[in-house]
C-alpha cells in the first residue's frame, strides 16, 4: 500500500488528524524561510503526542550535517529530509548517525535519474516539481512518468501538486513507494484542511486497490 506523508505540519490538532486518518509520516519544517516554520521545541511537544508507527520527519535546506542532527535530537525526529543542494557526503553523515534520510530533487529539464546512486546511503529519494527560486510547497507538479526511472535506485515518494482529485492518477503513473503533500491539503500555508487531509490519504491509499 502506498504510503502517505503530510508535510508542513505546525500544529498538535493536524497532526492528529492526519495520524487518524492514516498518515505513516508527518513533517515538520525547520528551514526559517519556510512559511511553514516551527521551532524544533515546539516539534518536540507535538511529536511526543503522535501515536506509535507515526514516523516524524524534520525537514531541511542546506543545513551543515551537524546543525541538523542537533535540531533533530532537539525535536524528537528519526528521519530527515534534506530539501536543498546537499552533497551525497552529507547524506553519508547523517545516516551514519543512525538517522533515517529522504532526499530531495526537483524534477526539470535537467533532472536524471541516474544521479541518485550518488546518495546510495539515502533511505527514500522525495521528487518534487522544479520551480525557480522555491524550495518546495509549491503547489505545481511535473510528469509523474518521470519518477518511475528513479524506482531502480531506491524507495521514491512522490511530491508536488498533489491533491484529492490527482492523487489517484498519480500514484498509478508513478507507481512511487509513497506520496508526500502540503500545499494540496492547506487552507493557508501552514494550516491543514481536516477534510481534505482525510479525503488525501484514503484517495491515495486505495488507488491501486481496496484498503484491506
Amino acid at each position: 500500500m502506498v504510503r502517505v506523508k503530510v508535510c508542513g505540519v505546525t500544529t498538535l490538532d493536524d497532526a492528529l488528524v492526519a495520524a487518524a486518518a492514516g498518515a505513516d509520516a508527518l513533517g515538520f519544517n525547520f528551514w526559517p524561510e519556510s512559511p511553514r516554520y516551527i521551532e524544533p521545541a515546539r516539534a518536540a511537544e507535538i511529536i511526543a503526542l503522535l501515536p506509535p508507527f507515526v514516523t516524524a520527519v524534520g525537514v531541511f535546506v542546506n543545513e551543515p550535517p551537524r546543525s541538523v542532527e542537533r535540531i533533530a535530537q532537539a525535536a524528537g525526529v528519526r528521519a530527515v529530509q534534506l530539501h536543498g543542494d546537499e552533497p551525497p557526503q552529507d547524506v553519508d553523515m547523517l545516516a551514519a548517525t543512525g538517522l533515517t534520510v529522504l532526499k530531495a530533487f526537483r524534477v526539470g529539464r535537467q533532472f536524471r535519474a541516474q544521479e541518485l546512486k550518488k546518495y546510495s546511503r539515502a533511505g527514500a529519494f522525495l521528487l518534487d516539481a522544479s520551480v525557480k527560486g522555491k524550495r518546495g510547497g509549491t503547489g505545481k507538479s511535473f510528469d509523474w512518468k518521470k519518477a518511475r526511472p528513479a524506482g531502480r535506485y531506491g524507495r521514491v515518494l512522490l511530491a508536488g501538486g498533489l491533491t484529492v482529485e490527482n492523487v489517484g492518477e498519480a500514484v498509478q503513473q508513478a507507481q512511487p513507494f509513497g506520496v508526500d503533500v502540503c500545499t494540496g491539503v492547506e487552507s493557508k500555508p501552514g494550516v491543514k484542511d481536516h477534510t481534505l487531509i482525510r479525503g488525501f490519504i484514503l484517495a491515495a491509499k486505495t488507488a491501486l486497490g481496496p484498503e484491506l
